[in-house]
C-alpha cells in the first residue's frame, strides 16, 4: 500500500506513484502506432543492435528443450520475436505489458511474422504479475522498467516468477560516460527527439517524458543493488554504445 504523500518521478515531475501508471499509460496509448519506427529514428537503428546483444545473452536453447520467457513490457514484441528467431521448437514466449495498444500492435506484428503460435500477449502490470512462481525460465524487460512506478516491486515479481537457475535481463537507458558524447547526447535528446516526436507521432510531450525519465533513472550500480535486494545472484551489467544504454543481468539462484 502507498504512504500517504509518496511521491515518483514522471519525467522531472514529482507525481503521487498512484497517479504515475496512469500517466505513462496514456504517453504510450499516444505513441503506440508509431513507437517502432521513432525507435529507429532516435537510435539511428542501434536499439536493434542492443536488443540482438541482450538474445545473444540470453541464449535460448536452440533445440526440443522447452524454455519460456516473460518479457514484460515488450507490448509491440521486439524482444520475443528475436528470442523465437533464435531459439528452438521448445520456445514459447508471453509479452506482458500493462498497455493494451502496444500489445494490439505486437499481436499484429506475431501475425505478420507467423510467431503468434509461439509468442503469445497479456496485458498485466510489472508490479503484480497474474503467473505462477517459478514459471519461466527467463524474464526480460528491455526500456521498460524505468516507466515502472514502483521499480522494487517489479524486481521482486520478476524474481517470483523465474525457476530455480532462471535469468533476469534488463536492457535501460543509462549515464552516458564519454567525455563530449554526454553533450551531444543531450543536446540530441532535449533539442531533437521531443520535435522529432511531434513530426512523426504528433507527440512532443511524450517523448520529453522519455528522455526526461532517462535522467532519473538511477545509475548502474545502483540499480545493480536493486536487482541484489530482490534476491538475485550473480548480478553484472555491461554499458553499451558509450553508456547510453545498459544491459544487467541476474539469476534465481
Amino acid at each position: 500500500m502507498d504512504r500517504p504523500g509518496q511521491t515518483t518521478h514522471f519525467g522531472f515531475r514529482d507525481v503521487p506513484v498512484g497517479d504515475k501508471q496512469t500517466l505513462v499509460n496514456d504517453v504510450f496509448h499516444s505513441v503506440a502506432r508509431r513507437y517502432d519506427l521513432m525507435n529507429d529514428l532516435m537510435s539511428a537503428g542501434l536499439h536493434r543492435v542492443w536488443k540482438d546483444i541482450a538474445i545473444n545473452l540470453l541464449n535460448p536453447p536452440r533445440g526440443e528443450t522447452p524454455f519460456a520467457l516473460l518479457d514484460v513490457a515488450g507490448g509491440t514484441g521486439d524482444i520475443a520475436f528475436r528470442a523465437a528467431e533464435a531459439a528452438g521448437p521448445g520456445f514459447r514466449a508471453t509479452v506482458c505489458d500493462i498497455n493494451s495498444d502496444m500489445l494490439e500492435v505486437g499481436r499484429a506484428r506475431a501475425a505478420t511474422r507467423q510467431l503468434d503460435d509461439r509468442v503469445s500477449f497479456v496485458e498485466g502490470n510489472a508490479e503484480a504479475l497474474a503467473f505462477a512462481s517459478g514459471a519461466f525460465d527467463a524474464y526480460t524487460i528491455a526500456f521498460g522498467i524505468r516507466n515502472v512506478p514502483r521499480i522494487d516491486l517489479a524486481l521482486a515479481e520478476a524474481f517470483r516468477v523465474l525457476k530455480p537457475g532462471g535469468r533476469f535481463l534488463c536492457l535501460e537507458f543509462s549515464t552516458v560516460d564519454v567525455p563530449g558524447l554526454d553533450r551531444i547526447y543531450d543536446l540530441f535528446s532535449f533539442k531533437v527527439i521531443p520535435p522529432l516526436g511531434r513530426a512523426v507521432t504528433g507527440d512532443a510531450d511524450s517523448y520529453q517524458y522519455l528522455v526526461e525519465s532517462i535522467r532519473k533513472f538511477p545509475k548502474p550500480d545502483a540499480f545493480a543493488g536493486m536487482i541484489r535486494a530482490a534476491g538475485f545472484s550473480r548480478v553484472n551489467w555491461q554499458s553499451l554504445s558509450g553508456g547510453i544504454v545498459a544491459l544487467h543481468s541476474g539469476w534465481r539462484l
